[in-house]
């Protein structure tokens, strides 16, 4: 038999529910949570008449928002709906692997389906990832003598003008 959820007076007589919210906060919450904007789920929580001034809605939305309750209610309700969403994925993949695993160790040799079951699981567990690397390797001799040859082009003195007023010319450099 389930315990009946025990109301203490104060609760039954605020109609707050066992979070300490309303039952009109609760709906807001779920309704941010789910994705609306705040003035939007205080519009539907709280059956806001239409051609209501919006500022206002957004100003009572972002108070709500601001109880740490309320937004503690929230952030625990987009983390449970994330858990679920990880959970499902984890599932839909481990059926996945382990249909790939039967058909790999079932199927007959000339069939093809056991081959691409092999390619399948392989690639879900990364086996086939190009890798490109690129080098540019250079020999030691050689990084001295361009770093020699960039030097050499490079005029040490200061970027002050001239007597003509004009600042050296610098187009040289890269």
């Amino acid at each position: 038999m389930i315990a009946p959820l025990l109301l203490t007076s104060e609760d039954a007589v605020m109609g707050k529910t066992r979070d300490g919210l309303t039952a009109k906060q609760m709906h807001f919450a779920r309704c941010v949570a789910s994705g609306m904007s705040q003035a939007e789920a205080y519009r539907e929580a709280f059956d806001v008449v239409a051609g209501g001034r919006t500022a206002t809605h957004r100003e009572a939305a972002s108070r709500l928002m601001a109880r740490a309750d309320i937004k503690a209610r929230v952030d625990a309700l987009i983390a449970q709906r994330e858990r679920s969403i990880l959970a499902s994925a984890l599932s839909d993949r481990e059926r996945v692997l382990g249909k790939l695993r039967q058909w790999t160790d079932s199927a007959e040799p000339a069939d093809g389906n056991k081959i691409r079951a092999a390619e399948l699981l392989g690639k879900s567990v990364g086996m086939f990832r190009d890798v490109i690397e690129t080098s540019d390797s250079k020999s030691s001799e050689e990084l001295l003598a361009e770093l020699e040859t960039m030097l050499e082009s490079v005029d040490d003195s200061p970027e002050t003008p001239d007597e003509s007023g004009k600042a050296p010319d610098r187009s040289i450099m890269h």
